[in-house]
């Protein structure tokens, strides 16, 4: 009878250790040549388009639960890039990023939630400079497909686009704003290609 009982046991740790390591999200590698990090700010009427070219990641995702997926996004400032030089070297000073005393901008997910058709919210930690705030980033789930260019490796693909307030992250002092010349708020739009071996 003991040893009946050690076997039914044996078994049911066997089956809960098994269904464990297959729901364990999967890393999926981020293709910097089809992902992008774009910022858009309103200068008086106009808006201006900029780039971070310069970033790294880890993508970890689970098909299962995808609500047990993360992100971790790392950006180099010094890559920022509105295709004007001397604006260009602007924002890198202290008047905006100070990218010398804060080299990168950080997010670090916490949680992601459901909000059907392929959408979903994800709540994280964005820091820029000294300061980081939690901030819920709205991103779609494009789906996932065989590579066409690439045998026996699988494609997939999201879109993030949200705002974020730069005054509150010290991104300025808020003269410029003040004057009406450059807005606070800052749409980031966020487009990934992620592959992974089939």
């Amino acid at each position: 009878m003991r040893q009946v009982i050690k076997t039914i046991i044996f078994l049911v740790a066997a089956i809960l250790f098994s269904g464990f390591t297959q729901a364990a999200p999967v890393e999926w590698n981020i293709d910097k040549a089809h992902s992008n990090f774009y910022f858009d700010i309103r200068h008086i009427f106009s808006t201006i388009r900029g780039s971070f070219d310069g970033f790294t990641g880890k993508v970890l995702i689970d098909s299962e639960k995808p609500e047990a997926s993360s992100v971790t996004f790392d950006v180099e400032v010094k890559s920022v890039n509105t295709g004007i030089n001397q604006r260009d070297n602007h924002l890198r000073t202290k008047d905006f990023f100070d990218a010398a005393k804060f080299p990168i901008m950080k997010f670090r997910s916490k949680g992601i939630k459901s909000v059907g058709d392929n959408k979903y919210i994800m709540t994280g930690d964005f820091t820029i400079k000294d300061v980081t705030k939690t901030i819920e980033v709205p991103f779609t789930y494009l789906g996932v497909k065989d590579n066409p260019s690439k045998q026996g490796e699988l494609v997939s693909g999201f879109d993030a686009l949200f705002t974020i307030d730069r005054l509150a992250y010290n991104v300025g002092d808020g003269s410029f704003y003040k004057m009406g010349l450059i807005d606070k708020d800052v749409k980031i739009f966020i487009s990934l290609e992620l592959t992974k071996k089939k």
